[in-house]
């Protein structure tokens, strides 16, 4: 899953881009309004974590934009601002979730999952193809009620080919989801690693397609 976050304060910046790399999520990061509008309209994220008081353009003044430009990708403001209209404010110019600094980073983390869940309609709370379930929520992932140990980046590519269980889904598309595309990843690491997965969920579950990609079976 690919993440934006936009905040200026470096520090929080870099920890929040570890912490959510950490537990597999790609992630971006802008440090002015205007290069979070500009990542936001383009970047193709799942969800984009977004600071109120920002140089160039709020917060309030970007996620104003995106919805009035018919873009719904989902937001979780942060701000240290924590009255009660500061909050209405911000969930009423079009953000799905508003939490105040200083913030318990597990609880970021909960609000997140919980607002991907939310983001788009058509995906399921538990996400399930055949004997095979991922639980979001819980990232548990288990086959014919068995759980299977993942690496975060083993998890986080399952989690999108099972989000487009049945599509072929080409490694250029892998690469820009599961992997950080600033880092220059070799386009064979995604072959590595549905070779791993291959090995922890039967070599039956992930089909190549030659010239095209892989499809997870359903």
């Amino acid at each position: 899953m690919r993440l934006l976050v936009v905040e200026d304060e470096a520090r929080l910046a870099t920890a929040l881009q570890r912490g959510l790399q950490a537990e597999g999520f790609v992630v971006d990061v802008a440090g002015t309004g205007p290069e979070g509008l500009e990542l936001a309209r383009h970047g193709g994220y799942d969800a984009m974590i977004l600071d109120v008081m920002l140089p160039g353009l709020s917060g309030y003044r970007v996620v104003r934009q995106l919805r009035a430009e018919r873009h719904w990708l989902p937001v979780l403001m942060l701000s240290a601002k924590d009255g009660e209209y500061d909050q209405a404010d911000g969930l009423d110019c079009g953000a799905d979730d508003y939490l105040t600094k200083p913030f318990s980073y597990v609880v970021l983390l909960a609000r997140l999952r919980a607002l991907l869940r939310r983001g788009a309609p058509r995906r399921p709370v538990v996400l399930v193809a055949g004997d095979l379930a991922l639980d979001p929520a819980r990232r548990r992932v288990t086959r014919g009620g068995v759980e299977v140990e993942l690496t975060a980046r083993e998890y986080a590519l399952l989690e999108y080919l099972l989000r487009r269980a049945g599509e072929v889904v080409s490694k250029t598309e892998l690469l820009d989801h599961v992997w950080d595309a600033s880092l220059r990843t070799a386009p064979n690491v995604v072959e590595v690693y549905v070779g791993y997965l291959r090995r922890k969920l039967g070599r039956d579950r992930l089909e190549t397609v030659r010239g095209a990609g892989y499809r997870l079976v359903t």
